[in-house]
Parts: structure tokens; sequence; C-alpha cells
């Protein structure tokens, strides 16, 4: 796990999870540069359309959740 945190794209982990998880960076990042080449990278190592949008959900709720509380201040002391 410590390996995870540190860079995920260094960890031992399957090829699925990296292809996921360099969605979820790109989306993260600048999610208007999502092409259709990265849903087909996501379903080549067997994620569907229903996969896809769960990872785009959460991963975007995610991104907005933390811009809102950061926002407010939320956690800041």
């Amino acid at each position: 796990m410590d390996a995870l945190r540190r860079d995920y794209t260094a960890a031992p982990i399957s090829e699925a999870e990296r292809v996921m998880l360099d969605y979820v960076v790109q989306l993260t990042k600048d999610a208007t540069r999502i092409t259709p080449e990265h849903h087909e990278r996501l379903r080549a190592v067997g994620f569907d359309d229903r996969g896809i949008l769960q990872i785009t959900l959460i991963a975007s709720w995610f991104n907005y959740i933390n811009r809102v509380a950061d926002a407010l201040g939320v956690g800041r002391t």
C-alpha cells in the first residue's frame, strides 16, 4: 500500500488498476482532454461502459467534494 501511495505507476498493481488510475489522473488534471482512446484502453483491460461510468462518477465526485471543502476551509486550523 505504501508503494501505491508514493507512486502508483511503480506499485505492484494489475494492468487494469494502472489503466484505471491513469484515467482518473487525467480526469483530475484536465477532463477536457479525455478522449475515446481513454475509454478504449479501459475496455481493453476489462471495464465495460457501466464500469467506466462508475469510475468517472466516483473520481469526479471526489474531485468536486475536495474542491468544495478546500474553498470552505474545511480541515484548516
